[in-house]
């Protein structure tokens, strides 16, 4: 997951996205008043881009994830506490067994998985040994306003910095049993994206990078693609559950393991995990979703919302597919999310 983007210093990136954000303080009659807050502005920017590690994780043996993630991965995380506490996105650490962070000079620091949380998509780190940096002050993704200059930063010996452009903030839903009510999506577009942070112009956290994105607006037009980013907003919620857990409650909740797409205002099946419950149902790839223990499903929206209210989430769901022309209902013996993962001892 080596970035794609040129590698700048992270002065110049810094200074880049303060110009940016300065254009509104640059109107008439400011004059040489904005200059010490243009000043204090880059000061903290540089302070953010300082708090972004690199993250280098190695999966259990028989970890579940790795045929679609693998077992080696990298990316970036955000020190977000004097303790060491380091916040990224999920599948950077989903069954990990190894975990070193990376400070811009390249050296290593050894860290643990301390939770991560299916329903929003966070891990979090906890570095084993001092970072020597300072945590980055989390903002409020709710306040960004549309069109606001913001700074991505990944981490590590190849990070990067670079402005972005809030495009949309809207619902998203993932293939793989995910939905979030109010995602970010910025452009242009970075690829080293995994656990990459979003800052504001005041170097507020805002944001934790999840995915590249075809369509960042999300209205008709011309598409235009970007990144996904998940709202530092949802981790105070579930942070003491994080620390003392591992997850949120909301990530106790039933999985089918089934990965699907919508098409032509259809729900498909693209995707069916290997001895998962959906496996073991018999659902195959293409087939059509209709309806979940009777609830009619359109989007991906509706049917995971649907699954994740249904009930416990170890129970039995009927399905009723279409398959060939022909419909028929499964009845699906759904688990507990987090009871399908594999952990390394002791974490």
């Amino acid at each position: 997951m080596k970035p794609h983007l040129p590698q700048i210093p992270a002065f110049f990136g810094t200074v880049l996205l303060a110009l940016a954000a300065s254009a509104l303080l640059l109107w008439p009659g400011v004059g040489e008043a904005a200059e010490p807050a243009l000043s204090a502005q880059a000061r903290a920017l540089q302070r953010a881009q300082q708090a972004v590690v690199g993250v280098q994780t190695v999966a259990v043996g028989d970890a579940r994830s790795a045929s679609t993630l693998g077992r080696a991965r990298q990316g970036s995380g955000v020190l977000i506490s004097q303790d060491g506490l380091v916040l990224t996105i999920g599948y950077l650490v989903l069954e990990a067994e190894q975990v070193e962070l990376l400070r811009d000079d390249g050296r290593p620091v050894p860290a643990r998985v301390v939770g991560y949380d299916v329903a929003t998509g966070f891990g979090l780190l906890q570095a084993l040994a001092p970072l020597g940096l300072e945590p980055a002050p989390l903002g409020r993704a709710d306040r960004l306003a549309p069109q606001e200059p913001l700074m991505v930063a990944s981490g590590g010996g190849d990070g990067a910095v670079s402005v972005a452009e809030l495009v949309s903030r809207r619902a998203f839903s993932g293939y793989w049993e995910y939905h979030l009510d109010n995602a970010l999506f910025t452009a242009p577009p970075r690829r080293d994206h995994s656990g990459a942070g979003l800052f504001n112009p005041a170097g507020e956290l805002v944001g934790i990078g999840s995915l590249v994105v075809a369509d960042a607006a999300g209205t008709p037009g011309a598409r235009r693609s970007g990144n996904m980013f998940v709202p530092v907003d949802l981790l105070a919620p579930i942070l003491a559950d994080l620390r003392q857990q591992g997850f949120g409650a909301a990530s106790r909740r039933a999985w089918l393991g089934l990965n699907c797409a919508e098409m032509e205002g259809r729900i498909r099946v693209v995707r069916v995990s290997d001895d998962s419950p959906a496996d073991v149902a018999g659902l195959e790839v293409g087939d059509r979703i209709l309806r979940i223990d009777g609830t009619e499903v359109q989007t991906l929206a509706g049917l995971w919302k649907a699954l994740w209210a249904g009930g416990a989430p170890e129970r039995e769901i009927s399905l009723l597919i279409e398959r060939a022309d022909q419909q028929q209902t499964l009845k699906v013996y759904s688990v507990d999310r987090m009871k399908t993962l594999k952990r390394s001892q002791g974490i």
